[in-house]
């Protein structure tokens, strides 16, 4: 058996709260239990290297220009100011091979550097960036006739933002992706293998025991930023046919932070916004929901939804984007095609308490088979791949028309 490769692993975010930042250090958690030669690439509050055994971490200090992505994370504009240093830890640690999250100010540091030190890149795709910043684009021309500013925001998704993204990650040798329509969709517009990296859930941290509430009253949880792309002012629809519905004793359990706070604040009935929550408390939050509504259409994935089945709670989710993949429909869950059927289902589940008791039983079921373990060992798979096939893609970067 061949040694395992020497990794140097550049991640969009890691001590931000989101999917990114969530998958990244469960991989670096992965590495310490296996005793993994991995480089992890970060931002940070402080610029700092540090090694503990053959697992080694980078932390960058972000500079003040930049753009604000989110609350809590944002592009520094003049990153490439660590490319010495961060070459010559590279050249330190001994990589053979450099990973990339997305097209961040730390990812675009670490495609530059595996062209540099002519190491093989290999990419993976966490979010749909295109989509993100067509919605974002179409709230700020909200002032334009409807019909003009989605046009606006469609063609920027799919001419210029889309090709741009694939572009950037032709860079690599190989792709990874969290669902078999991005997988797809890679192979197909890049012309570079592609392969599933998804994610593993903690089935003892998130689980139905951690159920303490004393009260009867039907609760309908979110979990997740509070911004615009993840179309969280579906909840105030949601709240107002619970209560069209004759469901008068409910409330809408709101956890995260974001740009929507206040928004969901004055619109929501019956809202209850906890803020960012961690570990048991967020646990607990979980399993004292009687019904998880994900209303995001532009999720690659959905970490939470895995963390709300295996606390034995029926998701109600969109099929747009990844969700519809962790969803069996009408088992675990069920997967809508519109804000009226999400609705409707969410009421559905509100009435019929033997259904919801039935599914939040399949659902812990259906996680308990997700690892984590087993999630990095296929990623590990297509690293030996990516090193097998050296010399077959070319290490020149694409020109950019």
């Amino acid at each position: 058996m061949n040694p395992a490769p020497r990794v140097a692993f550049f991640t969009d975010s890691f001590h931000e709260v989101n999917g990114v930042a969530h998958t990244s250090r469960h991989f670096d958690a992965f590495a310490r239990r296996r005793g993994l030669p991995f480089l992890n690439v970060h931002a940070g509050p402080e610029t700092r290297w540090a090694a503990d055994g053959p697992v080694c971490s980078l932390e960058l200090k972000r500079g003040p220009v930049g753009i604000g992505l989110e609350h809590d994370m944002s592009f520094d504009l003049f990153l490439m100011r660590y490319r010495g240093i961060a070459a010559e830890r590279l050249k330190q640690f001994g990589a053979e091979l450099i990973h990339i999250t997305g097209p961040s100010d730390v990812g675009m540091l670490g495609a530059l550097l595996a062209h540099q030190l002519r190491l093989p890149l290999v990419a993976s795709w966490h979010t749909n960036i295109h989509e993100f910043g067509a919605r974002r684009l179409s709230n700020a021309l909200s002032f334009l006739p409807d019909a003009l500013s989605k046009s606006i925001a469609s063609f920027t998704e799919q001419q210029i933002i889309l090709a741009l993204s694939l572009r950037y990650y032709q860079l690599a040798r190989v792709l990874l992706a969290p669902n078999v329509e991005l997988v797809s969709m890679l192979r197909q517009r890049t012309g570079r293998p592609a392969f599933l990296m998804q994610r593993g859930v903690d089935t003892v941290l998130f689980s139905p025991e951690k159920r303490d509430r004393a009260d009867d009253v039907l609760t309908v949880g979110y979990v997740g930023r509070l911004s615009p792309e993840k179309s969280v002012r579906v909840l105030r629809d949601v709240a107002n046919a619970l209560t069209e519905a004759g469901v008068s004793r409910f409330r809408i359990a709101v956890i995260g932070d974001g740009h929507e706070r206040g928004w969901l604040e004055q619109n929501v009935p019956n809202v209850e916004l906890a803020g960012l929550l961690y570990g048991e408390d967020l646990a607990r939050a979980y399993a004292n929901m009687d019904i998880f509504a994900f209303p995001s259409h532009t999720d690659t994935f959905g970490n939470v939804i895995l963390e709300a089945l295996a606390s034995g709670v029926p998701a109600v989710v969109t099929s747009g984007g990844g969700p519809k993949y962790l969803v069996m429909d009408g088992v675990t869950g069920f997967s809508c095609s519109g804000e009226t059927e999400f609705q409707n289902r969410v009421v559905e589940l509100a009435k019929d308490h033997q259904m919801r008791d039935l599914m939040g039983v399949r659902a812990r079921e259906f996680a308990l088979c997700r690892y984590w373990n087993r999630i990095f060992d296929q990623v590990y798979d297509a690293y030996e791949f990516c090193l097998r096939s050296k010399g077959a893609i070319a290490l020149r970067p694409p020109v950019f028309a």
